[in-house]
């Protein structure tokens, strides 16, 4: 790997698992420091454990406000400093509307939209004062395309869109880059409600992504020169057709 993060700072929401996980190998394997943002206390320490003193876990409920208020003062407690932080935390919720539980919509909506608000209103005072910083969101296709089986997730990732686009006009002119990753299917604890037997039909038909593929377009985004941002990046699988 060429260390291209060397003495970089990294922060990434929901890194226990899936592409926050992946996120976090690939930015280690390029010489940064990862602070591992995820609510599972004794999975982070596990896996930093395992991916080396690079690797700090940060133990923080997205949907409780005062934890998250907590997040940054332990990033820079451990780490001293924030070049990058990538929003990816989020749940899943599909299904017919009619068929629908609002309070399931509630806690899927809180932390696929409220703790995102949140947690990059928290680290973007620190990028401000220090005029430099990356700030990553991890969108779906779905905030693009109206998916039809999958309404109140459609809903939730086109207010990540609509934020990431409003703040990146914001905070450019304090050298902040914000942008968007917007995957199609991963194969993450996401579909884990998937029947078996569809999850293997989707693989074999090529209907899939790994997470990994999703970080590594995440690199590239950060890896472009300071005068160069990537607003959107979305990764389809072969198959997909949207």
């Amino acid at each position: 790997m060429s260390q291209q993060f060397q003495g970089k700072v990294a922060a990434i929401t929901g890194a226990a698992s899936g592409i926050g996980l992946e996120c976090a190998r690939s930015l280690l394997a390029e010489g940064a420091t990862v602070a591992l943002v995820d609510r599972a206390e004794e999975t982070l320490k596990t896996l930093c454990a395992e991916l080396g003193p690079k690797a700090i876990p940060v133990v923080v409920n997205l949907t409780d406000p005062q934890s998250v208020a907590n997040m940054m003062p332990q990033i820079l407690e451990k780490a001293g400093h924030l070049d990058i932080f990538h929003a990816n935390a989020g749940t899943y919720v599909g299904g017919e509307i009619v068929d629908g539980d609002p309070d399931i919509w509630d806690r899927m909506l809180n932390l696929n939209i409220n703790a995102v608000f949140r947690s990059v209103h928290a680290v973007l005072p620190h990028m401000v004062a220090r005029k430099t910083g990356d700030i990553i969101l991890t969108s779906s296709i779905a905030g693009l395309v109206p998916v039809v089986w999958e309404p109140i997730y459609t809903a939730s990732k086109f207010a990540v869109q609509a934020f990431t686009h409003t703040v990146r006009r914001q905070v450019a002119k304090h050298g902040i880059r914000v942008g968007a990753v917007a995957p199609g299917p991963v194969v993450t604890a996401l579909i884990s409600d998937w029947p078996k037997d569809k999850l293997e039909q989707e693989l074999a038909a090529g209907g899939l992504m790994e997470p990994k593929e999703v970080a590594d377009a995440v690199l590239f985004m950060l890896t472009r020169p300071r005068n160069v941002t990537i607003r959107d990046i979305v990764i389809l699988p072969q198959s997909n057709d949207l």
